[in-house]
């Protein structure tokens, strides 16, 4: 009996950790139409988590919408932490723990931590502007001993962030994410949707970094303005509304892709 008690709860932790993946998709998919807003001029909410959280919330079903996100992403960050403790995943799928996984699988957990948070600020009626939070943190980054340094490290390890996942667009290591498919069963639109959304939000992400970069050489805290910020320095760019419309194309296909890998995929 206890066994079974035990697998049933460890199913339930499994299918509300693969709602968190079902959950981002749907963010991103939402940031990929503020950002289509941004770069055709129209007034928006933030092109960010935030952004698309406040717009979840003005929806008529909007409250429940977002305590089920905050579940979610509880699940799925709680899931990753346990996976960067033991090496493997919690229903132990996957391979060996070693050190680049157990520091992936922390990553994420940091990750979905921080979604939880903002998706239960909002759920709470709260919310606040990502771009605000994040100079705000990095302005008390600087004030610490070494802070500008510490500040260029955090921009340094986004903008890697960045390239990593341009890379495994690319070279389409996402579908070695969906061990649930049987391999080489990807069909093309899967294929399409990952390298596009993998591409696209390496790109912002890379922006992301530079734009700490830039805040730690300039002493400058109002320089990091996290996702939305770069979103609006890619649009002021030459060429930047093309750039942006496609980053933002890019942002629903990693959606539509977070949909296949909350069925398929390793979690």
């Amino acid at each position: 009996m206890a066994t079974s008690s035990t697998a049933n709860a460890q199913r339930g932790w499994e299918l509300a950790a693969r709602a968190g993946y079902a959950v981002s998709g749907v963010l991103h998919i939402l940031i990929g139409v503020l950002a289509l807003r941004v770069a055709f001029g129209s007034p928006a909410q933030q092109a960010d988590q935030s952004g698309a959280l406040g717009t979840i919330a003005a929806t008529p079903f909007g409250a429940t919408v977002l305590w089920f996100s905050v579940v979610a992403f509880v699940a799925l960050g709680t899931w990753q932490a346990a996976k960067a403790i033991a090496g493997v995943s919690p229903s132990g799928a996957g391979s060996g723990g070693g050190a680049g996984e157990r520091a992936k699988a922390a990553g994420r957990a940091i990750v979905y931590a921080g979604l939880a948070l903002t998706a239960l600020s909002f759920a709470r009626g709260g919310g606040s502007s990502s771009s605000a939070q994040t100079a705000d943190m990095t302005a008390k980054l600087m004030r610490a001993p070494g802070g500008r340094l510490l500040v260029a490290a955090l921009g340094i390890a986004i903008l890697a962030v960045g390239v990593y996942h341009v890379y495994k667009g690319w070279k389409k290591k996402f579908l070695e994410d969906l061990h649930r498919l049987p391999s080489g069963s990807a069909g093309p639109v899967v294929r399409r949707l990952g390298v596009i959304g993998y591409v696209a939000k390496g790109v912002a992400l890379a922006i992301v970094g530079v734009l700490f970069i830039t805040a730690a050489a300039q002493a400058d805290p109002s320089k990091a303005t996290g996702l939305d910020g770069a979103l609006h320095t890619l649009r002021d760019q030459p060429a930047g509304v093309v750039m942006l419309v496609i980053v933002a194309l890019g942002f629903v296909a990693f959606g539509a892709y977070s949909f296949v890998r909350a069925r398929y995929g390793r979690i």
